[in-house]
């Protein structure tokens, strides 16, 4: 996709033209011949149009093929569907990727802005209303899933979610280590100036924000997770996404807002930096579109039963306190347990949450257009089940259900399906200690943990968690409340 063989030279007058013409006047020379590189290092059609892909917003596309009647409610004890669907079920699908004659639809999420110089940027998105921030969000009615300016309600719980003790200890910690409106605006105004910086050497970028920033399950500190998609497509990480996040951070030196960028050469390279306004670390990839889908489908679970959010932060919060929380060390990743967590409370007797992906095939889409996915789940609406477990008595069974009934060799994890899947030996599974799936991608998200006396570790925990929590019924046991809290 982006071979290095390729060495710009003055013959190319036709390409320069191009230049000429997308990119804007108060791009330098330099700047320029960089941006001249980026594109012709690209195998196929030649990027001969001036497109630019507007400003990321968070509106909803109007789908006027969908619509949810109240039949449609899933809830109850309505029995999902499990059967396969058919080929006239994906046509009759209306978040399917345009093709090139529909590219009005692809682009209906977004109000066009144009590219500016990589001095201005930042200061734009302060003061131009035109520049879309957090509070251009906006949700549609009957939806589940709020705009990103309204916070969580403690008084729409219901009583016996926090009847006892322990359930009120774990709804405190949440309402005290919740990510707040002002915490994400802060991120957006920089993803914002980002995107309009990067644009000034790739003029057809996006950049999408992603991760527990949206998902839903951000605490306070939570570092932020970006996105860059210059074409969605199949990348080569270990020199394709190298390649572009190099060129990256030579812009971010020459950013006013950017300190310390930083080319991590993983698996998934990522650029992290930190934005001098905010003080907010940023880890930036490369075309990995999987985290944006997954990042909707998990903020359409967050929203789904009230009840979800708070138990997942507090989950995280006592794993980073056992140190079983960080992928880098060979234990579990923040997405993991977050699957982890999801997936007991789709498989209890009566199951807190739905299956999303079963249920709403056509609103998480794999193959649905990248910039659809935002709005995909925006008419979904509250999941309502019968079981009014208290916040307390799920925490306990969470422990339980890992430490003395997952049977860790034998069973996969899955999401998508709400079930277990028998563990194979294909080479996804095959010697692997912890199995979860990834629900778009279907790859292991707990692929980290690789080593024997880290699994035991992680098993130690659970287990002994249980074993007090079941016994003291006091959040404080397992995690230390002040440290747990946010300092101020």
């Amino acid at each position: 996709m982006l071979p290095r063989g390729y060495v710009f030279s003055h013959k190319d007058r036709q390409s320069a033209h191009i230049f000429q013409q997308i990119l804007p006047h108060t791009v330098s020379q330099q700047q320029r011949i960089e941006a001249h590189l980026n594109v012709t290092n690209f195998i196929g059609t030649p990027m001969n149009v001036p497109r630019l892909i507007p400003a990321y917003q968070w509106t909803p596309v109007a789908q006027p093929g969908v619509s949810f009647s109240p039949s449609d409610v899933k809830g109850g004890n309505r029995k999902r569907r499990r059967d396969n669907h058919s080929q006239n079920d994906l046509k009759r699908q209306c978040f399917s990727s345009p093709g090139p004659h529909n590219q009005s639809a692809r682009n209906a999420n977004f109000t066009s802005q144009p590219a500016t110089g990589p001095g201005s940027s930042r200061e734009m998105c302060h003061s131009n209303p035109g520049v879309p921030t957090c509070s251009s969000a906006v949700s549609k009615t009957g939806g589940c899933v709020p705009s990103l300016r309204e916070g969580s309600d403690q008084s729409a719980f219901h009583p016996s979610a926090v009847s006892d003790k322990l359930s009120q200890q774990i709804l405190n910690l949440f309402h005290a280590c919740e990510q707040q409106n002002d915490d994400l605006e802060k991120k957006e105004h920089c993803r914002a100036a980002l995107q309009r910086d990067i644009q000034t050497i790739f003029p057809c970028a996006q950049v999408f924000l992603a991760g527990s920033s949206l998902n839903g399950f951000g605490s306070r500190s939570s570092d932020a997770d970006l996105c860059l998609v210059i074409e969605e497509g199949m990348v080569n990480h270990r020199t394709d996404a190298v390649y572009v996040l190099s060129l990256v951070r030579k812009l971010f030196y020459t950013l006013s807002y950017i300190e310390r960028p930083q080319l991590i050469r993983a698996k998934v390279p990522i650029l992290k930096f930190r934005d001098r306004v905010s003080g907010v670390e940023f880890d930036l990839n490369f075309n990995n579109t999987v985290g944006i889908r997954n990042t909707f489908l998990l903020r359409t679970y967050a929203y789904v039963e009230k009840r979800v959010r708070p138990i997942i932060l507090v989950i995280k919060k006592w794993a980073s306190h056992h140190r079983i929380n960080d992928a880098s060390r060979g234990t579990l990743s923040s997405y993991t347990l977050v699957l982890m967590v999801l997936h007991y409370l789709q498989t209890l007797p009566e199951p807190v949450i739905p299956c999303l992906q079963m249920d709403y095939p056509e609103c998480f889409n794999p193959k649905m257009d990248i910039h659809l996915v935002p709005s995909g789940p925006s008419n979904i609406p509250a999941f309502v089940s019968k079981n009014q477990s208290s916040l307390g008595d799920l925490l306990l069974g969470f422990l339980k259900y890992y430490a003395t009934v997952f049977k860790w060799d034998k069973h996969v994890i899955s999401v998508r399906e709400a079930k277990t899947l028998p563990k194979t030996y294909c080479r996804e599974w095959r010697d692997k200690f912890i199995c979860v799936e990834e629900p778009f991608d279907r790859t292991n998200t707990a692929r980290a943990v690789h080593e024997k006396v880290k699994f035991e570790a992680i098993k130690a925990e659970f287990t002994e968690s249980y074993q007090v929590l079941l016994l003291r019924k006091d959040l404080s046991f397992i995690l230390p409340l002040k440290n747990a809290r946010p300092k101020r």
